[in-house]
């Protein structure tokens, strides 16, 4: 069963886990971090996608670039995958493609451990894309346990591109961050990956 099966109440039952809703786990004072010129120039096209309004028009234009943004800034020590199967423990139904992953290592031709933020994207409605992203978050814990390289916290955020929700996964406790956050500004967005990827 691959990771879009899960919706919220099925990923809780059959990972049992628990959910904590509504609080923010973002510092309060963050560094804003200035984009490059380079993603400004790309997201000039930003009308072009919300006018198109698809899933991949949205990923390729928007959520990718701002991916690869955070890659640039910490200097190629992470590696961003798109489209990558993830198949972790098929006989839980933890396996498919993940439509963004981003791991602590450099490597960038097959996912490494550790795996530390899963970005699920959506046309629109992201509270449907919860549960797989909450699924996608599990398989990553089990991949990196499997690894020998364990993380106390694995971050993810379903995303439209312009709109972003985050969650993390601490043991069996998942915390939803009801807040939703947009793009433009990019600042904010950018400022929450570089911090997530650090203190993973």
């Amino acid at each position: 069963m691959p990771y879009s099966q899960f919706s919220i109440d099925k990923v809780k039952q059959d990972f049992h886990l628990k959910t904590v809703e509504g609080v923010r786990f973002f510092p309060e004072s963050i560094e804003k971090i200035v984009p490059s010129q380079r993603l400004q120039g790309i997201l000039e096209d930003l009308p072009w996608a919300i006018a198109v309004d698809t899933e991949k028009a949205r990923s390729e234009v928007i959520i990718n670039p701002v991916l690869l943004e955070v890659r640039r800034i910490l200097n190629s020590t992470i590696s961003v995958f798109s489209g990558e199967e993830f198949n972790v423990d098929a006989s839980v139904g933890l396996n498919g493609v993940c439509d963004f992953l981003i791991s602590r290592s450099s490597e960038q031709l097959t996912v490494e451990a550790p795996a530390i933020v899963i970005v699920e994207a959506k046309k629109s409605d992201l509270k449907s894309g919860l549960g797989q992203c909450i699924a996608e978050m599990v398989a990553a814990q089990r991949f990196n346990q499997a690894r020998e390289q364990p993380l106390t916290t694995i971050y993810g955020t379903v995303s439209s591109g312009t709109q972003w929700r985050f969650l993390k996964l601490e043991g069996q406790i998942i915390t939803i961050d009801l807040m939703d956050y947009f793009l433009p500004p990019i600042e904010q967005i950018l400022s929450f990956f570089v911090w997530m990827v650090k203190a993973g």
